[in-house]
């Protein structure tokens, strides 16, 4: 019977080319606004690393002093200080712990042909790319010896490598960061999660890094931060190492803790330290706090999702329902029009429900071309966000969850705007008809 419906709504379409078209199209420009917003927020929120997103927590201490306060909920620092980062890097129960920076710096070659350009560059732990999940196309991190070396080496994106020397296997090439010549000993795959979750304070949805060099090259060379630098106190710092020792807080921290047994040792871990830092004259609080957050806690602890993106999705439903008004205004004149047809049906032996479900099927179809050109203007309309708003390049875009949706979408609105004139059609009495004919 369904397939019967299917034929009898696809004829009664192209008998009213004209209509049918309008409909299509009010139902597309109405699911690709919805969709287009709908698949913004819906990459915002998603879990940016599912895998291991309960194992990564982000860490914070409360330095501050009795009496003052942070711009967070708890008004705990979200970042380290140097020192604080540094101790617990090198002192953490966990083996998978690593504190990190945003820098940048003008990358190029030495010859002549080569244009020095500005890049990010993540200033880090050899653990950032295991726990994290970036895997490598040729090479591998630095080793501990190197680290602790200082030594001048470089971790690169494929995409960066791809851009400098026209290929990937680039393992033992140098490249310049300013002045300063690092040795290329691994090259990752393409990574760009659609939230840079480990460093929300500089820009959640910014592009990830391409450049990665290790954590002590920043007391080594001086390395300054291209993010947020705060402080809670006045300090007189004269020079690089008072900085370093300074309680101004510009890193960010993360470890993976795996059960609650390590939890709760990690967390006796960081309260023996604040317990030492306090009799050393620092945190001088009565009540000692820290916060070790899991992925998806540290980003609603962040408020990562705008709340204005949460309005946005709601006027695009609006705005979806406004085009559902219209399109029930043109069913019901194009379902009354074929009245007489309805009559004869039912007078030939057809149920109300029969007429009723043959009216919806055809409303049905209608959704779901509606669809196709409501998702062709939604990849537009994203393409248009990407090209207009760089830090949305990772989000603005439609997975499959959002493709499958929309059709859902598109059918399940468009049977609400027909029900109203399918159940008017089948109401009318066959014999008004009769004598019509």
């Amino acid at each position: 019977m369904l397939i019967h419906y299917l034929d009898l709504a696809w004829r009664n379409i192209k008998l009213t080319p004209l209509i049918s078209c309008l409909m299509v199209i009010a139902i597309g420009i109405g699911i690709g606004v919805t969709m287009t917003s709908l698949s913004v927020y819906h990459m915002m929120s998603a879990d940016p690393i599912p895998q291991k997103s309960a194992q990564l927590h982000a860490v914070q201490l409360q330095t501050m002093d009795d009496g003052q306060t942070w711009n967070t909920p708890d008004d705990i620092p979200s970042q380290l200080t140097y020192q604080d980062a540094k101790y617990l890097m090198e002192n953490s129960p966990q083996t998978q712990s690593v504190a990190m920076m945003k820098s940048g710096a003008a990358v190029h070659l030495d010859n002549p042909e080569s244009i020095p350009f500005i890049q990010d560059v993540r200033i880090t732990g050899r653990a950032f790319f295991n726990m994290f999940g970036l895997s490598f196309l040729h090479g591998e991190a630095w080793s501990e010896t190197q680290s602790e070396q200082a030594a001048p080496v470089v971790v690169i994106g494929e995409a960066l490598a791809q851009r400098l020397f026209q290929r990937t296997d680039v393992l033992g090439e140098s490249i310049y960061l300013d002045e300063r010549q690092y040795e290329v000993i691994g090259v990752t795959k393409a990574w760009q999660p659609a939230i840079k979750f480990y460093d929300v304070n500089n820009g959640p949805f910014q592009r990830a890094e391409q450049v990665f060099i290790p954590f002590s090259h920043i007391e080594a060379y001086e390395l300054h931060s291209w993010g947020n630098t705060n402080s809670w106190k006045n300090e007189d710092i004269s020079g690089y190492a008072q900085f370093l020792h300074s309680e101004m807080v510009w890193l960010q921290f993360w470890t993976q803790i795996n059960s609650e047994n390590e939890l709760k040792n990690y967390q006796q871990f960081l309260m023996d330290y604040m317990i030492q830092q306090q009799k050393l004259g620092r945190f001088n609080r009565k009540q000692l706090a820290y916060n070790v957050k899991p992925v998806n806690d540290w980003l609603k602890y962040n408020q990562v999702i705008d709340p204005d993106n949460k309005i946005l999705v709601g006027l695009s439903f609006m705005f979806l329902a406004v085009c559902l008004a219209n399109i029930l205004g043109m069913l019901l004149a194009k379902f009354l029009k074929r009245a007489p047809d309805a009559g004869v049906r039912r007078a030939l032996g057809a149920s109300k429900r029969q007429i009723f479900f043959q009216h919806l099927v055809e409303v049905a179809l209608l959704g779901l071309l509606g669809s196709v050109v409501g998702i062709l203007l939604a990849q537009i309309g994203l393409i248009g966000i990407r090209e207009t708003m760089s830090i949305y390049v990772g989000i603005a875009k439609m997975d499959w969850t959002m493709l499958l949706l929309s059709p859902v979408i598109a059918i399940l609105a468009c049977l609400l705007a027909g029900l109203f004139p399918a159940w008017v059609v089948c109401k009318t009495s066959p014999a008004t008809h009769l004598k019509v004919q």
